[in-house]
């Protein structure tokens, strides 16, 4: 019996190795989404050195778009790197000179943490850019953004503070633990 559990538990534990293929076709995703930035990139450009002529908030949209790209890609890395190390191995890069910061002390509640923060800051670009291209949109597009937006900032916090409340709990019970 001991023996059928042991296979059981290494079977388990083996399982989390099928994330393995989610995390390379995230860096898939990546590849695409820096492919689509240097084509909007070159775009931007070639409007601005001998296309039609492009005013400056045109150009304000399409930076804010260029960044907004960045900051999913952000997103994806960290979702990459710290998903792959919270849940399926560790990467040895102790002493490795680009090591994240972040990555040293990272696990599923910081890695919540980050994300929602990461989300927020992509509504925000996309919140800014409704706002500068707000006469070509209706109330109703406008309101929803910001209603969802909202709803990010009260999602973040309310992690922020549930995480908050479970790392208190893990020191509570350390401390009773030690005495």
């Amino acid at each position: 019996m001991n023996q059928i559990v042991k296979v059981l538990e290494t079977t388990i534990f083996a399982s989390r190795w099928v994330q393995a293929p989610l995390y390379l076709g995230l860096i898939i995703a990546q590849v695409v989404y820096c492919y689509l930035f240097m084509i909007e990139l070159s775009h931007l450009v070639h409007n601005a050195f001998g296309g039609k002529p492009i005013s400056e908030a045109d150009v304000m949209l399409v930076v804010l778009g260029l960044i907004d790209v960045v900051m999913i890609a952000n997103l994806l890395i960290m979702v990459i790197v710290g998903g792959y190390e919270t849940f399926v191995s560790r990467l040895d890069l102790e002493g490795h000179p680009d090591q994240p910061e972040w990555l040293s002390h990272v696990n599923a509640g910081v890695l919540k943490i980050k994300l929602s923060t990461a989300i927020i800051g992509i509504s925000s670009i996309h919140l800014l850019k409704t706002f500068i291209n707000a006469s070509n949109l209706s109330e109703h597009t406008i309101k929803w953004q910001v209603i969802i937006h909202v709803v990010f900032l009260i999602s973040a916090a309310a992690m922020a503070w549930v995480d908050k409340l479970m790392n208190e709990t893990l020191i509570l019970q350390h401390q009773s633990k030690h005495h």
